[in-house]
């Protein structure tokens, strides 16, 4: 019997996060999640049910913004599992492992440099900036994988412009959180930390560069960069610097 196929699935199909991490209740309720310890273990069974603490989120107020593409939203077991935070480890899977236990509150970050009025933000004071706004933005890496993920946040030139620069500045420099003691695996990489990236101040001062607070409508996990990142999309992926503290 041949049957027609369905369109591609659209952002509303996407399974709600609720029920995605309850799956462990789904596999005992039928049966199988027994079965499949007895079968091959441990692993099996994390692969089938990942530990929950890596998705240690909030649901995040926002609109939807203007920037989106239309090609279907990755999956967010994807999106936060095979990933690049090297402080946490160099394997793809490494950061939602050695993330769970990553301390992200309080938080600050400075900005510095070259502008009229230097200041510290809190996190509670960065979230209110402007009005926050889902972006759908399509990655493309030179390890020839690509992802489409719903990032919350907003254009860094908002808050950039507050600080009026100088015009001496030409740069913007980004630094990333740095403890050993929360990231033992970082001395494996052969990388010097704390991690700094940069952007042209046109390139920062770009509409489509983010200032990313969340990602599927909640709060960033601890393996995506929270508390707060960059995001560029038209960039190699470390440009997108993950967990700043410093401007």
């Amino acid at each position: 019997m041949l049957l027609k196929r369905k369109p591609d699935l659209t952002y509303s199909d996407v399974t709600p996060k609720d029920v995605y991490t309850n799956r462990r209740k789904f596999l005992q309720d039928m049966g199988i999640a027994g079965a499949a310890a007895a079968l091959a273990g441990e692993r099996i069974l994390s692969i089938a049910s990942p530990n929950l603490t890596a998705y240690a989120t909030s649901k995040l107020n926002f609109v939807k913004g203007q920037f989106n593409t239309d090609e279907k939203v990755s999956s967010i077991n994807d999106v936060t599992h095979y990933n690049n935070f090297y402080e946490f480890g160099s394997d793809k899977t490494d950061p939602a492992k050695n993330a769970q236990k990553f301390r992200t509150s309080p938080w600050t970050v400075s900005v510095e440099g070259e502008v009229k009025t230097p200041r510290k933000f809190s996190m509670d004071e960065l979230l209110k900036v402007v009005p926050l706004e889902e972006r759908i933005y399509r990655h493309r890496c030179v390890e020839r994988w690509s992802i489409v993920v719903p990032w919350i946040g907003y254009s860094l030139s908002a808050i950039l412009k507050q600080f009026e620069p100088t015009p001496k500045a030409m740069y913007v420099a980004f630094q990333s959180f740095y403890d050993r003691d929360q990231m033992p695996q970082s001395k494996y990489t052969g990388l010097e930390y704390p991690y700094v990236e940069g952007l042209r101040m046109d390139e920062a001062m770009h509409p489509l560069t983010l200032l990313c607070v969340g990602m599927y409508g909640e709060t960033l996990p601890n393996q995506d960069g929270a508390p707060v990142r960059i995001v560029v999309p038209w960039k190699y992926g470390y440009k997108s610097i993950k967990s700043i503290v410093k401007i």
